[in-house]
């Protein structure tokens, strides 16, 4: 039984940000191929420091071992949506917490995918308490499902929270999914970034594996 969880969304033509082309086919041509436009920030991806003007840092100067590490799962499926998520949520995990340890927020937002619910603005966000809190701790990775760790339709809001994790040397991963299935309070993650030159972020393959 394969032991690793794919937690990236599937790319798909019609998912905001994403286009898909045929460019070549077998019978045109001799083989396959396709011409692939991408937001830098669609579907599962993360966020460079320079996103939110807090250094020059892009995608591609961010080194591999900040993109993979320990990860607790925090389950949060109760929480209700628009609600700030806050220290009190992580409940023991907030005292067993290591430093350079991952966070990945299991809101089970993912499921209102391909609805318009999915992309309103009262989806469960990251409270300036626990982004504080992150960049104290010295958070590693912040996993969301959302498309956004704050309210993407408030820029005061998103702009505060993203300054503060990402000044925090905290790397962001938002969009992913299938958190329902890691079964382990511990993961150890992955999320490899599409490499280009100065990015300001990128879709990436996320990925998990239980740690027992």
């Amino acid at each position: 039984m394969n032991s690793i969880v794919d937690l990236t969304m599937t790319y798909r033509s019609g998912m905001p940000g994403v286009d898909i082309q045929s460019k070549y086919t077998i019978e045109a041509d001799g083989w396959n191929a396709s011409t692939l436009e991408l937001y830098s920030h669609a579907g599962t991806h993360m966020d460079a420091p320079f996103h939110f003007g807090v250094s020059e840092e892009t995608i591609d100067e961010m080194p591999l071992d900040r993109c993979m590490g320990t990860a607790w799962v925090v389950n949060l499926t109760h929480i209700k949506p628009g609600a700030l998520i806050k220290i009190d949520h992580l409940g023991n995990i907030a005292e067993s917490f290591q430093t350079g340890e991952s966070l990945l927020m299991h809101t089970n937002w993912s499921r209102h995918y391909g609805n318009f619910e999915y992309y309103r603005d009262h989806f469960p966000r990251i409270s300036e308490e626990l982004a504080h809190w992150c960049a104290e701790k010295s958070v590693k990775i912040l996993g969301v499902e959302s498309l956004s760790v704050a309210d993407v339709n408030n820029l005061e809001e998103v702009t505060r929270i993203h300054q503060i994790l990402l000044g925090g040397q905290i790397v962001i991963v938002e969009g992913l999914c299938n958190l329902d299935q890691l079964t382990t309070p511990k993961v150890h993650f992955v999320a490899a970034p599409i490499k280009y030159l100065k990015g300001d972020g990128a879709p990436c393959r996320a990925f998990a594996m239980p740690i027992e």
